[in-house]
C-alpha cells in the first residue's frame, strides 16, 4: 500500500520527458486495476482493517488517487472514478474512521480526505450548469419526472385547436423553481446545487409528491419554494463548512495536530455527511415555513432562520457525535428558541460593526445615567420614608426592665437633611396626615461619623463589591429586611446634637483615619427596616452612594441599565442621514416632519 502511495503520488519534473508520465500517477495503476478489478473494492475494505498502519496507507493511496483524478484526469472522468468509490462505501469507512478512537495514528491521512472533500465540493459547485451537456439535462429531467407532473392540481391551458398543450406553463415554477428557465438558477451553487435537489428527489419521491400537492392547494404567494429552499440549504452548508478555504488553512490545520487537544476543532466528519444534512435542513426548512406562516416575500428571512440554525446545530456539535443525534436536534429546534438565538447573534454582528464607535458614546451615557440614579435615590432621602421600628424589641420583653418600661413606638420616620449631613429620625405609634418635618425630628445622625453599611439586602455582585475602602457589609438573610449603619463614636459620650469634630470632613474613610485614636470600636447608630424590596434599594443605594460607593441592588443597576439604553436610542434617532456621509442617503428621500404630531414613525428598514 505504502510503495503503491508513493507511485500515485510522485510528482513529475517539469523536465521530465512527457513518456514518463505514464509510469506514475493513476495511469501507472490503470492496467493492473484491469487484470485485478476487484483492486478497488479490496482497497475499500482495507479501511475496516484492525492494523491501524494498514488502514493509514491504504487511505493515503485512496487520497492519492482521487488527488491524481481530480487534477489529471479529463471532464468526464473524475466524477466517474469519485462515484465508484462513493458506492464501494468510502465516504462511510472514513466517516466512522474519524469518529473512532484512532484518530491518532490516522490524524493525517484522514485531515488530507476532509481536504480532498472540500476540494470536490468546490469542484463540482464550479462546473455550471449546462442543459446542453446531456448528464446535465438528464438530472433535470429526472426531478420533473419525480414531481408526477400528471397528478397536478395545475390546469393545463388549450391550444388554440382545442387539445391540451404538451406542456404545463408553470412547469418548473411549481417545482419552486423562481422562473421557467431552471438553468440559470443554479447559477450559485453550480453542478452541486443540482446533485443535492436531485439526491432529494430520488431518495424521498413519495415526500416530495406530497409536498407538491400539498403546495398546489395553497394560494401562489404562500407556497413554499421546494427548489429554491434546496439551492439555498447547499449554500448554508458550502458556507458553513468554509469549503472555499485555501491550501493555507490546511496546512495551520497539520501543524495544528501536534496538539491531540485539537482534534474535535480540525476533523469535521458531518462534511462527509452532506447528503443527510443537507436532508436534514431542507425538512427545517419546510417546518419552519409552515410554522412561520411564511410568505413567497418572506424567503430570504427563512434563509437566515435556517442559516442560524444549522450553525447552531453543527458548531455545536463533537467530533463522536452520531448523525442520527445531529438529524433529530435539527428537527427539535423550536421557533422561539431559534429566533432568541438569531436576535443575539444579530447584537453580535451591531457590536463588531458599531461597538467602536458606541463605546466611548455608551461610558459617557452610563456616566451619566449613574450620576442621575445617584440624585434619584438621595432624593428618596430627602423626601423621607416610614421605617417598621425594631421588631425584636416589640416581640422580647425580657430585653427590657420593668422599671425601663414604657410604651414602644412601632414606627420610624427617617429624613436626610437639605444640606445632606445629617439623617433626622423619630419614633412615633402612627402615621399623621401629613409626614413630620425636619424640625419635629428631634434625633439625628452626623453621616460623618459613618464607617459602613450592613444589609442583608442581595446584591447582583456582592464579592466585586468589597473593598478596602468600602462602606458595604453584608449580614446573613433573613425573612426580615434590615439595613444597619454602623460607625464609630468619639472619646467623649455622643449625645446626637454635638458632632464639630467631623462637621467639615464627610468622606468616612478619611475621617476614620484622623480619628482613629479617638475612636473605639464600631457600633451600630441607626436601624431601618424596610417595607418593601424597592425602599430597601432605595435608601440602601442612596446611603452608599451619599458616601461616595456604588450602587449594588439588582434594582438599581437595572434602572441605571435602562436610563443608560435609553439615552443610547434618543441620540441614534438625533443622527440624521446626511451626517452618515455623502453616499448614506444616496438616492434616499428623507420625509419632513411639518405637518407631523407626536404620533408618527419612520420606516427606515430600507436605509
Amino acid at each position: 500500500m505504502a510503495v503503491l502511495g508513493a507511485i500515485v503520488a510522485h510528482q513529475r519534473s517539469p523536465n521530465t520527458q512527457a513518456t514518463y508520465t505514464d509510469t506514475f500517477g493513476f495511469r501507472a495503476l490503470k492496467p493492473a486495476i484491469a487484470i485485478y478489478p476487484h483492486f478497488l473494492e479490496k482497497l475499500v475494505s482495507s479501511l475496516s482493517a484492525a492494523d491501524h498502519a494498514l488502514c493509514a496507507n491504504a487511505l493515503q493511496l485512496i487520497n492519492a488517487l482521487m488527488r491524481d483524478a481530480i487534477t489529471n484526469d479529463g471532464q468526464a472522468e473524475w466524477p466517474r472514478f469519485i462515484k465508484r468509490l462513493q458506492d464501494l462505501g468510502v465516504i462511510k469507512a472514513v466517516y466512522n474512521l474519524m469518529q473512532s478512537n484512532a484518530l491518532q495514528d490516522l490524524a493525517h491521512p484522514l485531515l488530507e480526505f476532509q481536504a480532498l472533500t472540500k476540494v470536490l465540493l468546490r469542484k463540482w459547485r464550479d462546473v455550471p450548469v449546462d442543459l446542453h451537456k446531456p448528464e446535465h439535462r438528464r438530472a433535470l429531467k429526472a426531478i420533473h419526472l419525480a414531481s408526477n407532473p400528471g397528478k397536478s392540481a395545475e390546469p393545463l391551458e388549450d391550444s388554440e385547436d382545442g387539445k391540451e398543450k404538451k406542456h404545463n406553463p408553470e412547469k418548473w415554477r411549481r417545482l419552486g423553481f423562481e422562473t421557467e428557465t431552471p438553468g440559470f438558477e443554479f447559477e450559485e451553487t453550480g453542478y452541486l446545487g443540482m446533485m443535492d435537489l436531485a439526491d432529494y428527489v430520488r431518495k424521498n419521491e413519495n415526500t416530495f409528491q406530497t409536498l407538491l400537492l400539498e403546495q398546489s392547494t395553497l394560494l401562489p404567494r404562500t407556497r413554499c419554494p421546494i427548489a429554491r429552499a434546496s439551492l439555498a440549504v447547499t449554500t448554508i452548508l458550502y458556507d458553513r463548512f468554509e469549503v472555499d478555504g485555501s491550501d493555507l488553512d490546511d496546512t495551520k490545520a497539520y501543524l495544528a495536530l501536534e496538539t491531540r487537544s485539537n482534534y474535535d476543532k480540525i476533523f469535521k466528519p458531518l462534511i462527509l455527511q452532506w447528503s443527510r444534512l443537507h436532508l436534514a435542513g431542507l425538512h427545517a426548512f419546510f417546518r419552519l415555513w409552515k410554522v412561520t406562516g411564511a410568505e413567497r416575500e418572506d424567503f430570504l428571512k427563512l434563509v437566515d432562520l435556517v442559516r442560524v440554525l444549522l450553525d447552531a446545530v453543527i458548531g455545536d456539535t463533537k467530533r463522536d457525535t452520531s448523525i442520527q443525534e445531529v438529524e433529530k436536534m435539527v428537527q427539535d429546534y423550536d421557533c422561539e428558541r431559534l429566533r432568541k438565538l438569531q436576535m443575539e447573534n444579530l447584537q453580535l454582528v451591531y457590536e463588531d460593526t458599531w461597538g467602536h464607535h458606541l463605546r466611548q458614546v455608551r461610558d459617557e451615557l452610563n456616566h451619566e445615567a449613574l450620576h442621575f440614579m445617584k440624585e434619584q435615590r438621595i432624593r428618596c432621602l430627602l423626601h423621607g420614608a416610614w421605617f417598621a421600628n425594631d421588631p425584636g424589641v416589640r416581640n422580647d420583653p425580657d430585653r427590657v426592665t420593668p422599671s425601663e418600661a414604657k410604651p414602644v413606638q412601632l414606627l420610624r420616620y427617617v429624613k436626610l437633611s437639605h444640606n445632606r449631613r445629617y439623617l433626622h429620625y423619630a419614633d412615633l405609634d402612627a402615621k399623621g396626615d401629613q409626614d413630620p418635618d425636619l424640625d419635629s425630628l428631634h434625633d439625628k445622625l452626623d453621616l460623618s461619623l459613618v464607617s459602613s453599611v450592613a444589609s442583608n439586602i442581595s446584591a447582583t455582585t456582592p464579592n466585586s463589591t468589597r473593598s478596602s475602602t468600602s462602606t458595604l457589609k453584608h449580614l446573613p438573610q433573613s425573612s426580615t429586611t434590615k439595613i444597619t449603619i454602623h460607625g464609630y463614636l468619639p472619646s467623649s459620650s455622643w449625645d446626637g446634637t454635638s458632632h464639630h469634630h467631623a462637621k467639615h470632613n464627610r468622606h468616612p474613610s478619611k475621617s476614620t483615619s484622623e480619628n482613629s485614636h479617638a475612636r473605639k470600636e464600631e457600633i451600630p447608630l441607626l436601624t431601618l427596616y424596610p417595607s418593601s424590596h424597592s425602599a430597601a434599594s432605595e435608601w440602601l443605594d442612596g446611603l452608599l452612594m451619599l458616601l461616595g460607593q456604588q450602587p449594588i441592588t439588582s434594582e438599581t443597576k437595572k434602572l441605571t441599565s435602562l436610563v443608560a439604553e435609553y439615552g443610547l436610542k434618543i441620540r441614534l434617532l438625533n443622527v440624521r442621514l446626511d451626517e452618515l456621509g455623502p453616499e448614506a442617503g444616496e438616492g434616499i428621500e428623507v420625509p419632513s416632519r411639518e405637518g407631523l404630531d407626536e404620533n408618527y414613525f419612520y420606516d427606515i428598514g430600507g436605509i
